[in-house]
């Protein structure tokens, strides 16, 4: 299972801020505690409150989904309920958040939780890409729904390192994307490249063991 825990509000409220219609998307698969339809509605509400005492006027809706990491799942639930909407805040875990900023580039899909803890579970035969290390602090948020802690061979949170070529990383032989790069092309994509100069300070990985 994937432990997850709420962000704090006033994080999201910052990633909302100037947006009006909002799906609250939960996810039915292996987050614990469960992030569903009923916990994504509870968190419509709460959200629509903390908005108000900010000034702000969201639309809110919620859905849910049965499998967020599952692409093909993910674009099949929510194709049909993205028209107007200019924002998605996911419950899934970090996994999810990405698929969905995948599935629909269109829409950035912000976390609604930090992941703090994966648990093994045995399947035979797949492929398997890792994509969050629960590292406890999610900056999906700020870098376009690309992760620098796994999508970086370096982890580096603050830019490439000077080792990449045509949008390939030094490590392995220049034969796999750099991170960076596509976190550059993301929010340039999503027009927000004033996250990619802000400052990172290094991570305090202590949230991993809490």
């Amino acid at each position: 299972m994937i432990v997850v825990r709420p962000k704090p509000l006033e994080e999201i409220l910052e990633f909302l801020h100037g947006r009006r219609n909002i799906l609250i998307v939960g996810c039915d698969g292996c987050t614990t505690p469960p992030r569903g339809l009923r916990e994504a509605q509870t968190y419509a509400n709460l959200l629509e409150l903390a908005g108000k005492l900010k000034g702000e006027n969201f639309n809110l809706k919620a859905t849910t989904i049965p499998k967020t990491c599952d692409s093909r799942i993910a674009y099949s639930s929510l194709v049909g309920q993205l028209e107007g909407v200019e924002a998605i805040v996911s419950l899934a875990c970090g996994i999810g958040v990405q698929v969905l900023n995948e599935v629909f580039p269109e829409v950035q899909t912000y976390p609604g939780n930090d992941t703090v803890f994966n648990g093994m579970e045995v399947r035979e035969g797949g492929i398997f890409e890792e994509r969050c290390m629960a590292c406890g602090s999610c900056l999906l948020g700020e870098t376009g729904g690309i992760c620098p802690v796994t999508m970086c061979a370096k982890g580096l949170l603050n830019g490439p390192c000077g080792g990449f070529f045509d949008g390939k990383c030094e490590v392995g032989g220049w034969v796999n994307d750099c991170g960076w790069v596509k976190i550059f092309d993301r929010l340039k994509q999503l027009g927000r490249l004033d996250l990619f100069t802000k400052i990172r300070l290094p991570k305090d990985y202590r949230d991993m063991q809490n």
